[in-house]
């Protein structure tokens, strides 16, 4: 007929290959989307404790592609305009280290799930142990201040092995009044004094070159500041020394781009996040005192040299072990 004969030429002058396609592809998405919430909320009725596993990896899943898209367009502004990594915005040099990180940690995982049959024993080493072998993506938020904690305990060991091997290297330094003033500056620290940045700055010139210096100090001294960058000391020490040093210095590069932007421009979680990679841990922070901390920290780090890398390392354990009052780390270096 002339009505079904002029639909036909409707649809051929309007049909297009390229939007049916366009149509059919947000209809599997929609589907595919319903079907994950029919799955999920089954998972939550009858498997609660497994639905927190699944709910978990595919957030984590989602956080990932962010992180990679995000990556990809701070590369591509680095590319087209030229931007060297130290003149990018805080939050993109932030990016940038976190996802460095995320990749040398996850890259061991990846490597043992490419065998087949092996999916399964990998899945079942992940859910026994996250903290171990899965990146802060897929870690639940109690999990998050969990882990942070552990981590924190670990370093937290060193931090009077440190303070005493400064000690220690003071009997090399030559110049009797930068000597007192270190011995002074390690006793105020030991006695649960919180020092002031002038405290710090007052040796400042001991840690440029031997017996403290990054590259110059001794072995044990090394290993034990390692625990601080979360970095495994079982390695040379020559090897143990640039990566101290090339991680100081990415840490201070930070401190500037943190100087540039403002730290009232730094959101809670990006407060708690700096002052914890920096030493101090947040956990019973108000973010009041972690502001009033990091502001103290930049005050000391944004006037350092690049050659004073040790005291930025060693100023992670004084300008952190007494804030913002004695602990019980206090008693124990006294001791």
């Amino acid at each position: 007929s002339l009505a079904s004969l002029g639909c036909s030429l409707w649809f051929v002058r309007h049909y297009s290959p390229s939007q049916a396609r366009h149509g059919i592809g947000r209809s599997v998405v929609s589907g595919l989307k319903w079907a994950n919430g029919k799955y999920e909320g089954f998972l939550q009725r009858r498997f609660p404790r497994f639905y927190v596993v699944h709910h978990t990896f595919m957030r984590g899943l989602q956080l990932l592609f962010q992180d990679g898209t995000e990556l990809r367009r701070i590369v591509a502004r680095m590319l087209s305009e030229r931007i060297e990594h130290q003149n990018l915005p805080y939050r993109d040099m932030e990016k940038i280290r976190q996802v460095r990180r995320d990749l040398i940690k996850a890259f061991p995982l990846v490597i043992l799930s490419v065998p087949p049959f092996v999916n399964d024993v990998v899945f079942i080493l992940m859910y026994l142990y996250p903290r171990q072998l899965l990146i802060r993506h897929f870690w639940t938020p109690q999990q998050l201040v969990e882990f942070q904690g552990v981590y924190h305990a670990q370093r937290a060991k060193h931090h009077w092995a440190i303070v005493k091997g400064l000690e220690s290297m003071s009997t090399s330094v030559q110049d009797s009044c930068l000597k007192s003033r270190l011995l002074e500056l390690c006793s105020k620290v030991r006695s649960g004094v919180h020092p002031v940045v002038s405290d710090i700055h007052a040796v400042r010139t001991l840690f440029s070159g031997p017996p403290l210096g990054v590259k110059r100090m001794y072995a044990d001294q090394m290993r034990h500041l390692c625990p601080l960058l979360f970095l495994t000391p079982r390695l040379p020490a020559f090897w143990i020394g640039r990566r101290l040093n090339s991680h100081a210095l990415e840490l201070m590069q930070l401190d500037h781009a943190i100087i540039r932007l403002g730290v009232h421009q730094l959101n809670d979680a990006e407060l708690r996040e700096a002052c914890y990679v920096r030493g101090l841990n947040p956990d019973r922070l108000s973010p009041g005192q972690c502001q009033e901390w990091l502001t103290q920290w930049l005050q000391f780090s944004t006037h350092l040299k690049e050659s004073e890398t040790s005291l930025y390392l060693h100023s992670m354990v004084l300008l952190t072990v007494n804030y913002p009052k004695p602990t019980s780390l206090t008693s124990e270096g006294s001791r």
